[in-house]
């Protein structure tokens, strides 16, 4: 199995027909899955689609009954503790424990990292900072928030300097503000070199975050792209022209005959992906005419309208191979 892209970025993920069932059910049926050094790859699907079976999967906790694997250049059935060593995983449940402070949280993956007491404590304080924890460090983990939980459960997670870090929800059950504070955090960490392989059920998350994005339906990817190019396999964009003096709206429709009308609001609606290109074609025709509008707003397709397309019925119709897996 190759661990190198076509751009000759390593692979810190590269997975090839991964299969596994549970009873009769098939959860993942034959997946393929490849994640570049350095990048936010994130999994989207339906509660129950196998999001977090793959993750445990790929971090080495569930063995596949089918597929190869490679994770950080090592391969899993060969040699699992080498992958292990390699990763950190972050689940949808707190690892904390809430009856010790949020320092002997730290201190005590330490001691599982096989740190030296020394070289535990530096690490512990210099995450703690890091994660602006320093203050509560003393304090038992049970009074710490929401956002204070999902930050210490990360710092106790880069512990033994993983450079590949599953998310398994990591975002759950927080509020906006706390959520936006993880989101630089996972940046952050992604600008020093880390993978982060994401599943989020926020999809603005994923929208947010990720490089490439993966769609989980009935077992298999229905779709993977950038955000850019998963919402373009979703029909309904438009730009909506807007006018305040019926005769110019009457003039503009007549010139634009593809366009939907609206008499009572005076606006038209042209199909259209709103990119530059097509917008510079739209606003040249209308100049053309000596017409102007008095509102442009360009609407596209949303992560929620691609996550319901894709995972709702028989999928979309005209799919672009370079888009779809």
């Amino acid at each position: 199995m190759t661990t190198t892209t076509t751009a000759s970025r390593p692979l810190a993920i590269a997975a090839k027909g991964l299969r596994k069932a549970y009873g009769d059910k098939t959860v993942l049926d034959g997946i393929d899955l490849a994640v570049p050094a350095g990048t936010i790859f994130s999994l989207l699907g339906p509660n129950g689609a196998g999001k977090t079976t793959a993750v445990k999967i790929l971090s080495a906790l569930v063995i596949a009954e089918a597929g190869g694997l490679h994770v950080g250049g090592h391969d899993l059935a060969g040699d699992p503790q080498a992958v292990r060593a390699a990763i950190g995983v972050t689940g949808q449940f707190s690892a904390v424990d809430g009856l010790i402070t949020g320092e002997e949280n730290m201190l005590l993956m330490a001691d599982l990292h096989h740190l030296s007491r020394r070289e535990g404590r530096r690490t512990a304080a210099e995450l703690l900072e890091r994660f602006d924890l320093t203050e509560a460090a003393k304090k038992p983990a049970s009074t710490y928030s929401g956002g204070m939980k999902r930050r210490l459960d990360l710092a106790m997670t880069l512990v033994g300097n993983p450079r590949i870090i599953f998310l398994d929800e990591p975002t759950t059950g927080l509020d906006p503000r706390s959520r936006h504070t993880m989101w630089g955090i996972i940046r952050e960490l992604v600008s020093g070199g880390v993978t982060v392989f994401l599943t989020t059920q926020y999809l603005a998350e994923a929208d947010e975050l990720a490089d490439r994005i993966a769609v989980l339906s009935d077992g298999k990817i229905a779709a993977e792209g950038s955000a850019d190019e998963l919402k373009r396999l979703v029909p309904g964009g438009h730009v909506r022209l807007r006018f305040t003096d019926p005769t110019t709206y009457r003039t503009a429709a007549i010139t634009l005959r593809e366009a939907t009308r609206d008499d009572e609001s005076l606006a038209l609606q042209i199909p259209g992906h709103g990119s530059q290109r097509e917008l510079r074609a739209l606003l040249d025709r209308l100049d053309s005419a000596g017409i102007e509008a008095d509102e442009l707003t360009v609407h596209t397709p949303d992560l929620d309208d691609v996550f319901f397309a894709l995972t709702s019925g028989p999928g979309l119709p005209n799919q672009p191979e370079e888009a779809v897996r």
